[in-house]
């Protein structure tokens, strides 16, 4: 690792750690799925939560784990060996979500969320099946503010993501350590250490959430004439004035 590789995961390390903190994501004896899906967040995520784990004060266990969807030209064998390389504990489960969304799919219902649904289902149940009681996902600061813009302009909800939350099958707690990592960082990081990164091999337009792409647009747009408009927006998240929202459950508050 270089001099300037190293000072960056440094940073991206700390910043992993602040989040562990501050939301108690995890606990002594938590044994934890680490999704990777063979992109640059889930890579980091693994990595960092290795490095943590070797010197946090409390035990904790992890197990890297990737959901096949089945779609071809999707190399879980560079993520294998990658996984097998850094010496890590790890499981890979196939599922073949490209034939059960021909067969099962609705007419004009979205590929995406589908598929979305399916994945997410094979994950919980591997991480039962290991017996892990937490499930860590590689979403990052830019991840929590751009699904907070796609719920305002699309929902009409006033909606991100949560750093800890039960999952849906209501058995294991997802976190998502990364809350304070900026995408930059980690596009910068991967290039310095070469990750092996792989596409999901999506069938369906490459994979790619046109609505996604045009909040990230905007936010960088923004970020030219505001500079902290990232931190500013993630810190909005947990800084929320329910008086000033248009709360029709809320009784009346005076201010204090």
């Amino acid at each position: 690792m270089s001099k300037q590789s190293d000072k960056l995961f440094q940073q991206l390390k700390r910043q992993t750690g602040k989040a562990i903190g501050d939301f108690k994501l995890i606990e002594e004896g938590d044994k934890i799925a680490v999704a990777v899906s063979g992109g640059k967040d889930s890579y980091l995520l693994l990595d960092i939560l290795e490095e943590l784990r070797k010197r946090a004060p409390v035990e904790f266990e992890l197990i890297a784990v990737n959901i096949d969807s089945g779609f071809p030209g999707y190399r879980t064998d560079i993520i294998e060996q990658h996984l097998r390389e850094r010496g890590h504990n790890y499981r890979i489960k196939r599922i073949d979500a490209y034939q059960i969304i021909s067969e099962k799919r609705k007419p004009n219902s979205s590929y995406c969320a589908f598929c979305a649904r399916l994945r997410r289902g094979a994950l919980y149940t591997l991480a039962d099946e290991l017996g892990c009681n937490k499930i860590a996902l590689g979403h990052h600061l830019d991840d929590f503010i751009e699904t907070l813009l796609l719920n305002q302009f699309y929902v009409g909800t006033l909606a991100a993501m949560s750093p800890k939350l039960l999952a849906d099958n209501g058995k294991q707690t997802v976190i998502r350590p990364l809350v304070y990592v900026e995408e930059a960082d980690i596009s910068e990081y991967s290039r310095l250490i070469e990750y092996p990164l792989i596409c999901c091999s999506c069938p369906v337009a490459g994979g790619v959430d046109q609505k996604r792409q045009r909040m990230k647009q905007l936010i960088n747009d923004l970020a030219e004439e505001i500079p902290q408009i990232r931190n500013s927006m993630i810190s909005a998240l947990g800084n929320v004035q329910l008086r000033h929202l248009l709360d029709k459950e809320s009784p009346l508050k005076e201010k204090r």
